[in-house]
Parts: C-alpha cells; structure tokens; sequence
C-alpha cells in the first residue's frame, strides 16, 4: 500500500515512483510528511501579510522550477513565507528572487529579471531551481529531521537531471549540507575529506555514469540579511552563477 501524504515516508516512497520531473512536480505539493512545517505554511496562507490580503496563497509544498533538460542546477534552502508559499513557485514574490532571477536574466539565463507570480512568463535557460526543505519553515530554519524527510524528493530530482546534468549552484551552507548526502548516496564521489561550504568554492564530483565530473560551487545565499550586509553582492552572486553557467556549457551573457 502506498503512504499517505501525512506519512513520514511518503516522499520517500512517491519520489522514487516518479519516472521524470513532470511526475515529480506533479505528486510534491501533496505532501504532509512534516507536522510542523504543514501547519505553519497553512497559517500563514490563512492569516497573510496586510500586503498580500487580496492574493489566494498557495499554502502547499514547492516544487523545483526550470527545464527538464538543465544542465545547471541552483539548490536553495526552502520557499519564503510570503513569496513562494504565497506564489507557488521557488524564489517568486520575495526579495531572495529578485536578486537571484535578476543576476539570472543579466546573464542571459532567466527571460525576465523579475519574479512575481507563476503565470509572468518567467522562463530560465539550462537551469532548474530547487530546494531540499519544499514547505516554508518558521523563522527560515528547518530543523534536521525536517531536511532528511524531505531529502527524496532533492534526490529524485538530482537523478532526473543527472543525464544533462553537469553543475551544481548551492545556495547557502543549509543547502550544502543538504546536498553532499544526496550526491553521495546516488554514487556520485565526492572528495575526502568532505568539502567545507564557502562562497566561491569549486568541487568537482565525479559521476561514474557519466562521461564528466559535475562541478559543484558554493555560494552565499541572496538572503535579505545577506544583501544588507553586503555579506553577498549583486556581482558576486553573478560570479558564481556566471562561471558556473560557462562550465555547464549555457554559454552566459558577460
């Protein structure tokens, strides 16, 4: 019998069902693996933001956006409470995406710089946006346990990917201890020992399945804090996706 949605293994099960992104995206948003995380991005779409008082949010999981056929892909941490828990698509609607989708759009990679609601014709070249925590978390902070319950669904779709796959933008330290897991379970070797996160970084992981490492890079994550701070700048966010782009062969605007 298959679990159901509020069953812990629910992604672990629907996920490696799912015979390509399509399935996967399809199946995502149904999930209520996690107590904590379903009742808090069903408060928020209830109560709103004054701002947002008019809008329907979408209150559910997010899925990954982009094509199926990336060869680029940029992990995160988890949708916003008001952007993409309100919009129903990752970095949509909040500060993080403006700046991430208007580095994207400088370097040719994203139709528009901006990202307001699903049906604004944003549309991204060679690249897929994901995440490995799909619901909005109190606070930004989803808790381990909340991270490995939702690691399927990241794993799945790195292993859909993996065909044309052949970079890794990670955003965040969240995200990067997220991610080496999954390459590494997925048979993917990662150096010993296991690479530290930091911005800028460069490691190439090698696939015995494909023909060339995948190279993954590390990369502040475009937080409002982060912004603020100038911890991360609009040019250094395009650096790292702008080299990350040339080596995954999308040949990016300069």
């Amino acid at each position: 019998m298959r679990p159901s949605p509020d069953d812990p293994g629910f992604p672990a099960a629907r996920a490696a069902a799912a015979g390509s992104l399509a399935e996967l995206d399809a199946v995502v948003p149904a999930c209520r693996a996690c107590p904590r995380l379903v009742a808090w991005r069903e408060e928020v779409a209830r109560t709103k933001r004054a701002a947002f008082r008019d809008w329907t949010y979408w209150g559910r999981p997010v899925t990954g956006f982009g094509p199926p056929d990336a060869t680029l892909a940029v992990v995160g941490l988890a949708p916003a409470a008001h952007g993409g828990n309100r919009t129903g698509r990752a970095f949509t609607g909040d500060p993080s995406g403006d700046v991430l989708y208007a580095a994207l759009h400088s370097l040719g990679l994203a139709s528009r710089p901006v990202a307001e609601h699903p049906g604004d014709g944003l549309a991204l070249r060679g690249v897929r946006i994901t995440m490995p925590v799909h619901c909005a978390p109190p606070d930004n902070r989803p808790t381990t346990g909340e991270r490995d319950t939702c690691r399927p669904w990241l794993a799945r779709e790195l292993e859909l990917l993996r065909p044309t796959l052949r970079t890794i933008v990670v955003l965040g330290a969240f995200g990067w201890q997220a991610t080496l897991p999954v390459l590494g379970h997925a048979g993917w070797r990662l150096p010993r020992p296991r690479p530290a996160f930091g911005h800028g970084v460069e490691v190439p992981v090698e696939d015995p399945l494909g023909d060339r490492p995948v190279r993954l890079f590390g990369c502040y994550h475009p937080s409002r804090r982060n912004i603020f701070t100038g911890r991360l700048t609009p040019a250094m966010l395009r650096d790292v996706l702008g080299r990350a782009a040339a080596d995954a062969g999308l040949e990016p605007r300069t």
